[in-house]
């Protein structure tokens, strides 16, 4: 009669009938009719009989084995599988008990251990319970993906997976369940996980989809500050000067504001005043590391998130009708418009007026005949204040009354997400005399921290593109020396910094908050840069949806359109720049064409774009 071998095989208990044997090992036929080589260490028995039904019979008997019974009287010592099938079956156990023994203990490894050939060890009984209790849990978590899965089938969005649905569409944790049971949705349904919660109703509102997507990846923590209260306001002394500010209507942040006085020598006193919130933070304090965290107000059409919290603000905003602190510098400037002599004062000056650009702009028109009548307050100040800014212009090389134009977009959303947008000529002469007037402080007082050797965090332009450095280099794009941001302590870390850097000039006993060559300097310049491009292309975006939006809505199906490279173009009136078809390839760049609207994907953000034909360049261009 033939003998046979029950042996295991990459995890697998087989039998097959003996050819030959060797020392190491057998030569056999398989139960596939195959002649194979099997390991003599991988042979636990030989017997004689019906080889298949030898291994039936075991898997039978292996099938009906109580596992925690087994487990249990196997003691803690290692043992064999003969040992282990003659505790469960008895002294005498078959051969098909002991194969089937085995069978039992190689399928299950959480209450087993394997230790050598045949030789076994019961896992100790606090990790077989964790070991249990995860199976019992992920069959558990397999049943709750399973019912969501079917939820989503039916068309409906279980809680949930609506409650995960911004991070499942914008940063999700795939090891998530509710990340597993979208995805698998999905899939079945052949669609994307944006195509599947749009059509269950879980992206109500594109914007909010966008803006769910920005504050998942900047602002993972939420956009609230915690406790960041307001410590003792410094006694500082009141300033003789009596200042305004210059900003849109919609500004609640106020940074800067002027002043102007005349001096018994005839000269004039320009005080430009900036707001000093580094006056309250300290080094490392929670206000600052939340300055740190945020860098910089994030501005979108219909809305935007502060630097600071709204206490902050409201302490250190230059509003009218009260003394703030400020850091402020003065420049006495003679009859040619000429700064002779400058000095710098951290102090309490009274805010006048806050005026606003858009109340203001019409009635300011100091190219034109002067009135002794003001039509606003501060007007006459700032008709000499015009005078002095184009003469900065001039002596920085920069007066270019032929320069072609550029534009600023508002854009005004309503509750119904009506779209409304806004163009107003940038350089117009308020624009001038602020404009002019930052650019003063910003260069001085870079100027300052390069001669006083304290770094700061500086706005370069050696060559090519400007570029932010811990070291003041050149700004040819200016025409300065020296520049760095100072003046919007309340939108943006850098001014923050550099406005600590400063005290430390004008305050004697006020150390820098980064000494020169600081490897924190360089760490806090990398982190601006980043998170101030991520908010302006966020802000880009938002302004291409909605100049998306306002096309739908005012349905136009051609556009005017400035050629910037190749079928790259900026779309006239509005602030959208899109890639178009059929530009021909001689179309010189700030050349106009006329477009064809054949489409717009507001889930993409895009418009497609067709050349129609040239458009001669509009009268202010020809200038």
């Amino acid at each position: 009669m033939s003998k046979h071998l029950f042996y295991e095989e990459s995890g697998q208990f087989k039998v097959a009938t003996i050819v030959q044997q060797n020392d190491a090992t057998y030569l056999v036929d398989t139960q596939h009719g195959k002649r194979a080589k099997v390991k003599a260490n991988n042979v636990f028995l030989t017997f004689e009989g019906d080889a298949a039904a030898f291994l039936q019979t075991a898997q039978t008997q292996a099938a009906e084995i109580d596992v925690d019974l087994l487990w249990s009287v196997c003691g803690e010592e290692e043992f064999s599988g003969q040992t282990a099938a003659q505790e469960y079956f008895g002294n005498n156990p078959s051969q098909t008990e002991q194969a089937a023994i085995l069978i039992a203990l190689f399928a299950a490894p959480m209450y087993f251990y394997k230790k050598a050939k045949g030789i076994f060890k019961a896992a100790p009984e606090e990790t077989l319970r964790q070991a249990l209790a995860a199976i019992e849990r992920k069959q558990q978590q397999e049943a709750q993906i399973a019912a969501w899965v079917a939820e989503l089938a039916e068309g409906r969005l279980p809680e949930a997976v609506a409650a995960d649905l911004p991070s499942l569409l914008h940063a999700p944790d795939k090891q998530s369940l509710t990340y597993k049971a979208f995805t698998k949705a999905a899939d079945q349904q052949k669609k994307s996980p944006f195509a599947l919660a749009q059509a269950l109703g879980g992206v109500p509102s594109l914007p909010q989809y966008f803006l769910d997507g920005f504050l998942l990846k900047n602002f993972p923590h939420g956009i609230g500050w915690g406790d960041v209260s307001l410590p003792p306001m410094p006694a500082l002394p009141q300033a003789a000067a009596m200042a305004f500010s210059i900003d849109d209507i919609d500004t609640t942040e106020v940074d800067d504001a002027l002043s102007l006085q005349v001096l018994p020598n005839g000269n004039h006193l320009i005080g430009i005043h900036i707001a000093a919130p580094a006056l309250a933070m300290a080094a490392g304090d929670d206000m600052e590391a939340q300055v740190f965290a945020r860098q910089s107000t994030v501005y979108y059409p219909s809305g935007k998130i502060t630097m600071l919290p709204d206490e902050w603000v409201a302490a250190f905003s230059l509003d009218a009708g009260q003394h703030r602190p400020a850091v402020s510098l003065y420049a006495e400037v003679d009859a040619d418009y000429k700064v002779v002599a400058t000095h710098h004062q951290v102090e309490a000056v009274w805010i006048s007026e806050n005026l606003r650009i858009q109340n203001i702009e019409p009635l300011f028109l100091p190219q034109q005949a002067r009135s002794q009548t003001e039509a606003f307050p501060h007007q006459t100040q700032m008709n000499w204040l015009y005078d002095f800014a184009i003469a900065q212009q001039q002596a920085r090389g920069k007066y270019d009354p032929t320069r072609p134009p550029q534009y600023d977009y508002g854009i005004v959303v309503d509750d119904q997400e009506h779209v409304s947008i806004s163009v107003r000529e940038r350089g117009a002469p308020i624009d001038t005399v602020v404009s002019e007037l930052m650019i003063l402080a910003n260069s001085t007082w870079a100027q300052m921290l390069h001669e006083a050797e304290v770094g700061g965090l500086f706005r370069v332009q050696p060559a090519g593109k400007v570029r932010m450095s811990t070291q003041s280099e050149p700004h040819i794009g200016l025409g300065l020396q020296h520049y760095a941001w100072f003046t919007s302590p309340l939108r943006r870390a850098a001014d923050y910094i550099n406005q600590k850097q400063l005290l430390s000039l004008i305050q004697p006993d006020t150390p820098p908050r980064f000494a020169p060559k600081d490897g924190m300097l360089f760490a806090a310049l990398r982190d601006f840069e980043s998170t101030y491009t991520a908010y302006a292309d966020f802000q880009r975006q938002m302004e291409s949806y909605w100049s998306l939006v306002y096309v739908q809505q005012q349905q136009l199906n051609e556009l005017n359109a400035v050629v910037l490279k190749e079928d790259l173009v900026r779309i006239e009136g509005l602030p959208l720049v899109a890639r178009a078809s059929g530009i021909p390839v001689d179309a010189l760049p700030k050349s106009r064409v006329r477009l064809a609207v054949s489409g717009v994907d507001l889930n993409q953000i895009s418009i497609g774009l067709n050349y129609l034909n040239a458009i001669a360049p509009s009268p202010i261009d020809a200038a």
